[in-house]
């Protein structure tokens, strides 16, 4: 892939609401998506996440990156389609 697959983990907890739902629909395991969501978090110098004993919710800025997130995957898995039919 051309991002960053902590992208795509982000996505999946958003979607899920949960670090275990996320976990378990990607075959790894909670702490392994945590770690994840953890260094993306650190990398980017943004909480993405409030995280509260009702589960998780997307911060403002969870929530910009998450539209953009999904545009992005998406253009890139079109780039690659278009690349191979060049």
């Amino acid at each position: 892939m051309m991002y960053n697959p902590q992208l795509e983990t982000f996505l999946r907890v958003a979607d899920a609401g949960s670090f275990n739902k996320a976990a378990e629909e990607a075959f790894i395991t909670s702490t392994a998506v945590i770690k994840q969501i953890n260094l993306l978090e650190d990398s980017l110098d943004v909480k993405l996440f409030e995280r509260s004993h009702r589960g998780l919710h997307l911060t403002k800025a969870g929530k910009s990156l998450y539209r953009d997130a999904k545009y992005i995957i998406q253009y890139c898995r079109e780039s690659i389609i278009r690349a191979k039919n060049a």
